[in-house]
């Protein structure tokens, strides 16, 4: 649909914004899931610990919370766009010195680097998708976010696995005499050339044009997307938001004027956020690998396991897409608690029936390998469902 100069919805170019900010979630996925099969090759390289793994696969963490935390005030300064663009950079850097670097220290500087893209990419997005599309569609189109994070995800098992068949595992030689680990982390300079190039074909939010007094900038990217009419209305409507929205947020305003106390709600948003994390999602996402190979799988069928995961994981934030309008945002979570409860304790059940063998490693009967893999995959469901 071509754009109107009256009223109607350019379909075309707030496609293009969409998937061009999504991009920013497969990054964050891809970025997150790439370590997911190359730790032998970082165990190799720097003789780590089990510690040194640890600290090596989490770094990007780091760089996580810091990039989440600064951008937001980082876009009311210089844009939304220009923040994704930095992101852009240091997924770009952050690949290629993982790749090649020489040190663990160097290797955690790369990945926290990255994280810090990973952050800032993961906040804005979202923003920068909700201040551009029509408000009926806004709530649909923001979570396609998460489905491309997982999009990415599943993107980074799929070339781990690639590349590690095509070198005959993580330690084989590729191209220029390299390991395949390290080209694990070198391909993901094109995606992330992709979305910086992108970048550069979808305009700045309107609300940050509006912020900054860029008026006519503001109404000529509206026009664009909804027409002449919309864009006036538009327009008005968001210098009213901002002429209310004066104030500048303070720690205070956390609490309840009237009991003094912390708002109920922001417990609420806090212990969810915090058990988001600890029900241990991240084992599947970082090693996954590890995991499958520590009772007997071969490499190559661990990474076609993360493979595997990682599309059963799409397909539930594809149905959640279509279910959270119709059964609501509570029961989702509920669904997916017990979910993970019971899929985990059948986990743990599994894995406390393996044995040891004389090399240190685990294995388990037939049944009871199929037990923890069917259960590993619903609880990677029950989570990306809910």
């Amino acid at each position: 649909m071509t754009e109107s100069s009256a009223g109607r919805i350019n379909v075309a170019f707030i496609g293009l914004i969409v998937a061009v900010a999504t991009i920013g979630g497969f990054m964050f996925g891809y970025d997150s899931g790439v370590i997911n099969g190359t730790q032998e090759g970082l165990d190799k390289a720097f003789n780590l610990s089990e510690l040194g793994t640890g600290l090596n696969v989490g770094a990007i963490l780091i760089g996580c919370a810091a990039g989440a935390f600064l951008a937001g005030r980082l876009s009311d300064l210089i844009g939304r766009r220009a923040v994704m663009m930095i992101a852009a950079v240091l997924f770009i850097v952050s690949a290629l010195a993982a790749g090649a670097a020489g040190s663990s220290a160097v290797f955690i500087l790369a990945r926290i680097v990255g994280g810090l893209g990973v952050g800032a990419a993961s906040v804005l997005a979202p923003v920068y998708i909700s201040e551009v599309v029509p408000a009926n569609i806004r709530g649909r189109l923001s979570s396609i976010q998460q489905i491309m994070i997982i999009t990415g995800l599943t993107g980074a098992f799929f070339a781990n696995y690639a590349l590690a068949h095509s070198a005959g595992g993580s330690l084989g030689t590729l191209w220029g005499g390299y390991p395949a680990w390290r080209w694990m982390f070198w391909l993901q300079v094109i995606p992330a050339s992709i979305y910086f190039i992108t970048l550069l074909l979808i305009p700045e939010s309107p609300r940050y044009l509006m912020l900054k007094g860029r008026e006519a900038e503001a109404e000529g990217v509206l026009t664009k997307l909804f027409g002449a009419d919309t864009a006036r209305d538009t327009v008005r409507d968001i210098r009213a938001s901002l002429a209310i929205d004066h104030h500048r947020p303070k720690f205070s305003d956390l609490r309840d004027p009237a009991t003094g106390k912390i708002r109920p709600v922001l417990w609420a948003g806090i212990m969810i956020a915090v058990f988001q994390q600890f029900v241990g999602i991240n084992i599947v996402f970082y090693y996954g690998a590890v995991l499958w190979r520590s009772v007997g799988f071969s490499e190559n069928d661990a990474l076609i396991t993360n493979i595997i995961s990682g599309v059963v994981s799409i397909a539930a934030c594809i149905l959640a897409l279509f279910a959270i309008d119709k059964i609501g945002r509570k029961p989702l979570l509920l669904i997916g608690s017990i979910g993970m409860a019971v899929t985990l304790s059948l986990m743990a059940y599994a894995f406390s029936t393996a044995s040891v063998g004389a090399d240190g490693g685990l294995s388990m009967s037939p049944g009871i390998g199929k037990l923890a893999f069917i259960s590993a995959l619903a609880y990677s469901a029950f989570f990306n469902f809910s």
